[in-house]
């Protein structure tokens, strides 16, 4: 009777050893597959590229959906900063519209957005956000802002107006993860 029972509990233990092992090749089998698309996004991984329907936008798909901000988009593509503006936050960004990098002088937007600017380029852009998540009545508050350039910006308020690092806000977009402020000029770093 004894081998019996264990000759019963052996056939089932190899059973569901070997339905756990085909569910596992089925799985991993169906995944391997890569397509052209996923081969050639290999490097654009991360919070960024995750698609989200439900969630309110982040910072960086507000300024993705915007056509007054396709130079910025551009421009954050380039220095691969995508993932660090879709993080939890909360973050300010002071998004300059495109008229306000083609008020640069000229050239200078081309040569930033070449690879051996990267760096460079997400220094500047870096100088345009701020932890927190304040509306512009809120910022009449401040005197400066640390920016995650880790250099300061002074706040100015002209009557009604808030300028930031002399960039006057023109409009504010409240995001997921903190609020868009549109901004009118690109804000330099002092370095």
């Amino acid at each position: 009777m004894k081998t019996i029972i264990k000759l019963v509990l052996v056939s089932i233990l190899v059973f569901f050893t070997n339905c756990k092992s085909e569910t596992k090749n089925e799985s991993s089998a169906a995944a391997s597959p890569a397509t052209t698309e996923e081969v050639a996004d290999s490097d654009r991984q991360g919070q960024a590229f995750l698609k989200d329907d439900e969630g309110k936008p982040t910072v960086l798909h507000i300024a993705i959906g915007s056509k007054d901000h396709s130079t910025l988009v551009a421009a954050v593509q380039a220095a691969q900063l995508e993932n660090a503006l879709v993080n939890a936050g909360p973050l300010m960004v002071f998004a300059p519209t495109n008229e306000a990098f083609e008020a640069l002088p000229a050239g200078t937007v081309e040569d930033l957005l070449k690879p051996e600017n990267k760096g460079k380029l997400a220094f500047i852009l870096k100088h345009h956000v701020t932890p927190g998540n304040y509306d512009k009545e809120f910022l009449k508050k401040f005197k400066s802002l640390g920016q995650a350039s880790n250099e300061n910006v002074p706040v100015e308020v002209k009557g009604d107006d808030v300028y930031v690092g002399g960039a006057k806000i023109i409009a504010s977009v409240p995001a997921g993860n903190g609020i868009v402020h549109v901004v009118d000029k690109v804000i330099l770093p002092n370095n």
